[in-house]
């Protein structure tokens, strides 16, 4: 079933303006590209703050249970890439995310560039010329944990998306992106 681009963006939309409603909250534009966009993260943090860098936290090879079978749209037990990491610029955190990455689905060249771990996705599929859409799944507000309270030095609410990436038909990538409610206002 295909859905029309223009029914995506206004569901995007109502998905934005209902969570401002519920929580009380009127989010900056910056804010709203970065929950909505369909293109790289990456590319308009690097406009907004100048080239940013990434940092690996944690990046192994795993294999799929039903969950993340279910995510990725692979059967269970084939080999992912599990990879968290925080996109900043000059040591200041901007977002924090998780990538899902079924490895069957990836060149030699794409998976040895994950391990090399930080370059962000975004750049990876530019540099390789991917040609992939992104869908975004939900958008919300979440509670820190530990973690999330130590890279942003906050205990306040967090803006959170899923979105997958798609190549050939095929989920590519599951990422999840969150960042602390203050940030690009």
């Amino acid at each position: 079933m295909t859905i029309d681009k223009n029914e995506a963006n206004r569901s995007l939309i109502d998905k934005i303006n209902k969570l401002e409603e519920e929580n009380d909250e009127e989010f900056s534009h910056a804010q709203k590209i970065l929950l909505t966009t369909d293109g790289s993260v990456t590319a308009i943090l690097d406009v907004l703050f100048g080239k940013i860098s990434l940092t690996t936290i944690e990046q192994h090879f795993d294999v799929a249970d039903k969950e993340h079978a279910e995510l990725l749209n692979i059967n269970e037990g084939e080999e992912i890439n599990f990879r968290e990491v925080i996109m900043h610029r000059n040591g200041k955190p901007l977002i924090y995310a998780i990538s899902h990455i079924p490895l069957g689905r990836c060149s030699k060249d794409i998976c040895a560039d994950l391990v090399r771990a930080d370059i962000p996705i975004g750049r990876i599929l530019k540099n390789y010329s991917i040609e992939s859409r992104r869908e975004i799944k939900n958008i919300w507000i979440e509670k820190p944990n530990a973690l999330l309270k130590e890279i942003f030095k906050t205990d306040e609410d967090m803006l959170a998306r899923d979105y997958v990436i798609i190549n050939n038909d095929e989920i590519l990538m599951w990422i999840k992106e969150v960042f602390p409610i203050s940030h690009f206002r």
